[in-house]
């Protein structure tokens, strides 16, 4: 028996999502240069082994694989993939431009014709399906060689080196491409800023200094950007992008909520303040004191931030988190990037992130009071082991389950007043989990044949999922 919904705003955007290092492959194809990416290793310690102060950014095929290498090939396979995207109905695809494939080194004076040339094919054959685009201009593919020989985000130069990137591909693509996103998860590099940024912390003294600085470069990188694309393009639309996740705290100690409050203002807000309202919030400047961090701030920089505000607010979500101030190891929890203590009141997925739904609906009630910009939910999804039955089929319905109750919190937050632009489900076709490189880590609709070990003959196959999400597009959100 079908479920009913609140139907959803008419030209409701209903999707999917990828990042061109999870999907693509050809590393080195199409004059692609090395990106921060093509040097992840393989497996569950891949992101230890990128942090560990040892990591020197080369590829070692004696010590590891490299699944990002080939990926699900969507590369040579887009044509195949874009069509069964379109037998489900998308109305849009979020992905990413890899950086390398434009500038592969990041510092060239003139963008690679080639890498340019095969984005032109992918947006044709998305559009000729009826399938808007939805591309982030930087999802974790930092050029290689501005990590190794600039420093990554630290580095002022970066920023011009970004500013030519984001001009070629918005004048490129300008009748192609009409909603755009800067920075893909920008927040997430105050846990983890090797793969937004391109570096981790030297020590513990000077993080959060170089991390800061580094945000500030991408802020005023991401006003060039907006600035550029509505010059360019004014009908365009131009976010940003933020991991979000609702921090509960674990009880009504006074303290413990005071600290979930401090977390929550940090982690979810700091960004998304700047980005939106154009400037930098006030509860900052405490942080900014009692970590000693001084930024240096150009002449002009301010105005570029105030001047380039975003259109809308893009946001991952796959759980909440709930933190206390105090916390022992035994009780702390998984999950994306960031993590807190159990919950008693939540399930977890097969990776230890805790199920739910109800904080999606928080945090679109809390982001959008707090901004009354439109929001777009980029990422939601859930990764799980799928098997293969002997007739072939991949029967996940809890995945289903999962996405039911997530599409329904959504039209909760609708009912709610909050202005809600689309849905696209993370990883609608099978990729390479960022945080482990792994295949068997599964969100999509579309089963790949690829297993961890590099095996497998990447034939793509429809799970139970498939036919659900294309019921729900059909009927915009009504059929559950």
């Amino acid at each position: 028996m079908n479920s009913k919904q609140k139907v959803f705003p008419k030209g409701f955007l209903w999707g999917g999502a990828t990042a061109a290092n999870q999907i693509e492959g050809g590393f080195k194809e199409g004059n692609k240069g090395l990106n921060i990416a093509d040097v992840l290793p393989g497996g569950k310690e891949r992101l230890n082994i990128l942090m560990s102060a040892g990591f020197n950014f080369e590829i070692n095929h004696e010590k590891y694989t490299y699944p990002n290498h080939e990926a699900i090939d969507f590369y040579h396979r887009y044509k195949e993939d874009i069509a069964l995207f379109a037998e489900m109905g998308f109305k849009v695809f979020r992905m990413s431009i890899a950086w390398t494939r434009i500038f592969p080194n990041g510092d060239e004076p003139e963008p690679n014709e080639e890498g340019l040339a095969f984005y032109d094919q992918v947006f044709d054959e998305l559009l000729k399906h009826g399938i808007e685009p939805v591309v982030t201009i930087s999802h974790y593919e930092m050029p290689l060689h501005l990590v190794k020989d600039y420093g990554g985000w630290r580095n002022r130069q970066v920023v011009s080196f970004f500013e030519k990137y984001a001009n070629v591909i918005l004048k490129r693509y300008k009748d192609k491409v009409k909603y755009w996103m800067t920075f893909n998860e920008i927040n997430g590099a105050l846990k983890m800023p090797i793969m937004s940024m391109g570096f981790s912390p030297q020590n513990e003294e000077s993080r959060y200094q170089e991390t800061f600085q580094a945000f500030h470069h991408q802020f005023v990188a991401s006003g060039i950007a907006v600035r550029a694309c509505k010059q360019i393009n004014p009908g365009a639309k131009i976010g940003c992008m933020i991991l979000f996740a609702p921090v509960y705290s674990y009880d009504c100690n006074p303290e413990n909520v005071m600290y979930a409050l401090k977390e929550e203002e940090l982690f979810n807000y700091f960004c998304a303040d700047v980005h939106v309202r154009g400037e930098y919030p006030a509860f900052i400047k405490r942080f900014f004191k009692e970590k000693n961090i001084e930024l240096e701030i150009q002449d002009g920089d301010l105005d570029v931030i105030k001047e380039g505000t975003v259109d809308y607010i893009g946001l991952s979500y796959y759980m909440s988190r709930t933190d206390k101030k105090e916390k022992s190891d035994e009780e702390k929890a998984q999950g994306n990037i960031v993590g807190g203590v159990k919950n008693p009141f939540l399930k977890a997925s097969d990776w230890g992130w805790e199920i739910d739904p109800v904080g999606l609906r928080i945090s679109l009630n809390k982001l959008y009071g707090r901004y009354q910009v439109p929001l777009f939910v980029v990422e939601n999804g859930l990764g799980a082991y799928d098997q293969m039955e002997e007739d072939g089929s991949i029967n996940d319905d809890y995945r289903i389950d999962y996405l039911r109750e997530h599409v329904r919190a959504m039209g909760e937050a609708i009912e709610d007043g909050v202005e809600l632009m689309g849905y696209t489900a993370w990883g609608c076709i099978d990729l390479v989990s960022m945080s482990t490189g792994e295949m068997s880590k599964r969100y999509g609709f579309i089963y790949v044949d690829k297993n961890d070990d590099g095996s497998g003959t990447l034939e793509r196959k429809r799970k139970e999922s498939f036919h659900w999400y294309k019921k729900v597009i059909e009927s915009n959100g009504e059929v559950l």
